[in-house]
């Protein structure tokens, strides 16, 4: 059931969508009329798009429009509709027709129990690009195994979450594609309550704007995020291989896989492995306290 007490602020950042941007967003405000919240607004953002996305949008109302004069990014985008939401529950949803609307009151309904609701891209029959699937699966097994649990979807750009905690966390936010990544993060190893409900997902009318270089950019903001948030389980794996390089050469001399015994070696190896371990449990016991 949805909480009929809520006050909801759509964003829908947007970057050359003409060919789905009205057929979206007169969908959207047609199902948020049918559900019975107590105040809502949508708030489009048009990123600097060199199509007729900006044109389009002059033509429908009841929205809130703002025009980025040049692409600034999907982060920053959504960061633009936040500063000017009126309300503390965010939903941000994509203008290029990819995330069911319809599945929308099944984010809502979730309201109640948690902070952060993600629509999971997780079906087996959804549209994701065969190419991004095997990327999207070796970044959400990374991200699950920092934050601890299981993940689904770490980007997923259909979502519901309290504005507060953008705000917390502000500076943390990136301006491109990076910003849902850094949310569910933000979330799983800040005690938020976190939950993934299953959607589907379309095939994207026109281009997709993301590139395959931003793999690197993903895997970055994970280990950034990591080291801000959970250094422990970067360092303690690190010193743990440096220490089993170390009794390997242990081995390899009783074996006599080597002549001699490297003992210069071994004790250096031993001291990093220690010195990287504690660096981990230091930098572990310094954020806690700061957090």
């Amino acid at each position: 059931m949805i909480n009929n007490q809520i006050n909801l602020s759509v964003i829908v950042p947007a970057y050359n969508e003409a060919r789905s941007i009205r057929a979206v967003i007169i969908s959207l405000k047609n199902k948020l009329r049918s559900l019975d919240l107590k105040n809502y607004e949508v708030i489009v953002i048009n990123d600097g798009s060199v199509d007729q996305t900006k044109e389009i949008l002059k033509e429908l109302n009841e929205i809130r429009v703002i025009e980025h004069p040049k692409n600034l990014g999907y982060g920053a985008s959504i960061k633009s509709g936040i500063r000017l939401a009126k309300y503390n529950w965010i939903l941000i949803i994509d203008a290029d027709g990819t995330y069911p609307i319809d599945d929308i009151p099944k984010l809502l309904s979730q309201t109640a129990k948690y902070d952060l609701i993600v629509g999971s891209r997780e079906k087996k029959d959804n549209a994701i690009p065969f190419e991004r699937k095997y990327v999207k699966r070796f970044l959400n097994s990374f991200a699950g195994y920092l934050a601890g649990r299981k993940i689904p979807d770490l980007n997923s750009g259909l979502r519901i979450f309290k504005k507060e905690i953008i705000l917390k966390y502000w500076e943390l936010f990136p301006n491109k594609f990076s910003f849902t990544s850094t949310l569910t993060m933000v979330c799983l190893t800040h005690g938020y309550e976190t939950i993934f409900i299953p959607i589907d997902y379309y095939k994207r009318q026109g281009k997709s704007s993301i590139k395959p270089f931003h793999f690197f950019s993903f895997l970055k903001l994970i280990i950034k995020l990591s080291l801000f948030f959970k250094p422990i389980k970067v360092f303690a794996p690190i010193s743990v291989f440096i220490l089993l390089i170390a009794l390997f050469l242990i081995i390899a001399f009783f074996t006599n896989l080597t002549p001699k015994f490297f003992d210069t070696t071994f004790i250096i190896l031993c001291a990093t492995a220690l010195q990287t371990f504690f660096f981990g449990l230091l930098a572990e016991v310094i954020i806690h306290n700061k957090h």
